[in-house]
């Protein structure tokens, strides 16, 4: 009888383990919304960094990640997330109110790039060296852009900057600028400085050995309204899946090491996730 119920008991064992492999095996795969060729973040061939991420997070959920390719950022939400077709979005602004964010993981900036043999000083906005570089290579519809019209040097940019499109929809006018292009453009001496967003920089202004420089966060507009350049990325997953998110979020605070050295890898450049609004004349007057 000893010798049968050790038997009994190691069957048990045996199919115990074979279950939980069944199990993790046919999981809910975790679908998530990713830009089919949005280099740095993410690409089909998963060699952006935001795909390093998902399967980090679909690892530690034992969920085989599937995603869920979108080519137009302007509607993933709306026509992907929303409608169920996939369940988590990485690299999301911190409380997008389009749906529920992750604490952040990380916290960047927008940089000036330009090339160490230039001798350019470029701090901040106020920098001399803008006001009398010939070319400035932006991004419409960005910070940069705002304050480039405010230092005076938008109009004598604007062919510059739309020759600087990387790719352009027919069908509903969506206009795409790759940042490696941007980057590029410095690299080869056509344009003195570039400014962008650091995390989709700093790849390629490390693989062309160019210089980058986080820009303060105390910018005004012409009419003293303060220009964001420093922001905290999340993760973001549909309202109402609050358990998902819970599960995200212990995942982010458990394996912060890792998501790092993801990030330190990329070169991105980190900034305090508890960083602190930078004073502005702007704030004063509003204390006051």
């Amino acid at each position: 009888m000893r010798m049968n119920r050790i038997a009994a008991a190691g069957l048990i064992a045996s199919l115990a383990v074979s279950g939980g492999v069944q199990a993790a095996k046919y999981a809910e795969p975790l679908k998530v919304c990713s830009a089919e060729n949005e280099m740095p973040y993410s690409d089909k061939a998963g060699q952006g960094f935001e795909n390093k991420l998902a399967d980090l997070i679909g690892k530690e959920l034992g969920r085989r990640v599937e995603n869920v390719w979108w080519t137009d950022a302007r509607y993933f939400v709306r026509d992907f997330l929303d409608k169920g077709l996939c369940d988590m979005v990485i690299g999301v602004d911190a409380g997008d109110p389009r749906m529920l964010t992750s604490a952040p993981y990380y916290r960047s900036g927008y940089v000036f790039v330009y090339r160490k043999d230039k001798g350019l000083n470029i701090q901040d906005w106020n920098s001399e060296a803008l006001k009398t570089v010939k070319q400035i290579a932006f991004m419409p519809d960005t910070p940069a852009e705002t304050m480039i019209r405010k230092i005076g040097r938008y109009n004598d940019m604007f062919n510059y900057m739309h020759s600087l499109v990387g790719f352009k929809s027919r069908r509903n006018q969506y206009v795409r600028y790759d940042p490696a292009k941007l980057v590029t453009e410095v690299a080869n001496g056509n344009a003195e400085v570039a400014v962008l967003w650091g995390p989709a920089a700093a790849r390629y202004v490390r693989e062309a050995g160019l210089a980058m420089t986080v820009i303060p966060d105390d910018n005004l507009r012409s009419d003293g309204e303060k220009v964001p350049h420093h922001y905290s990325t999340s993760i973001g997953v549909r309202k109402g899946e609050e358990a998902l998110l819970k599960q995200i979020d212990q995942i982010l605070a458990k394996h912060g090491k890792e998501v790092n050295a993801v990030l330190e890898a990329e070169g991105i450049p980190l900034l305090p996730l508890d960083e602190k609004p930078a004073k502005t004349a702007s704030n004063d007057q509003r204390k006051g």
